[in-house]
């Protein structure tokens, strides 16, 4: 299930200076299949800032809105896809969060990403095959566990979201 919310933002630009970094995609499967179809791409992730780094003084409000929603053990991620970055179609596997919270079974999980800045020519959202376009500062989309997506930053502008992970 996909579905579109909104949090009023509340948010400054603080997460355009976080301590980013650029990790390689942790699903072999899936870079083998995407070399298979015919991506060249060397850089198949955005620069990511998790919570293994400090994050923005206002991170816990973010925390708190997921958990009024009901959600538990809300981890937070910031990304960054600079202009050429792709992510071809993949679903999560979320080994690192499991192993943290010690989570058995993965369907419980949820993802929300949470746009940061409005839509800008180039950004590219599609979760479960429906793109995702012209969004609004504040919205996001929430999907369940093995709901397949992809992101693109084919636009000059920096990329940012906030990704969101918990169970229910």
């Amino acid at each position: 299930m996909v579905t579109l919310e909104r949090i009023d933002p509340f948010w400054d630009d603080e997460y355009k200076t976080l301590d980013y970094r650029n990790e390689e995609f942790n699903n072999q499967q899936d870079l083998t299949r995407w070399v298979y179809n015919g991506y060249r791409h060397g850089k198949f992730t955005g620069d990511m800032c998790d919570m293994r780094s400090p994050q923005p003084t206002w991170n816990d409000q973010i925390i708190r809105h997921f958990e009024d929603l009901g959600w538990q053990d809300v981890s937070t991620s910031y990304y960054k896809m600079t202009t050429g970055t792709i992510l071809p179609t993949h679903s999560d596997t979320y080994k690192g969060y499991k192993k943290v919270f010690n989570i058995n079974d993965a369907s419980k999980i949820k993802r929300a990403l949470v746009f940061l800045e409005d839509w800008q020519s180039g950004h590219y959202l599609e979760v479960d095959g429906k793109p995702i376009l012209e969004w609004q500062r504040g919205d996001y989309v929430v999907w369940d566990h093995n709901t397949p997506h992809m992101a693109a930053n084919i636009g000059t502008a920096p990329r940012y979201t906030l990704q969101i992970t918990g169970h229910l």
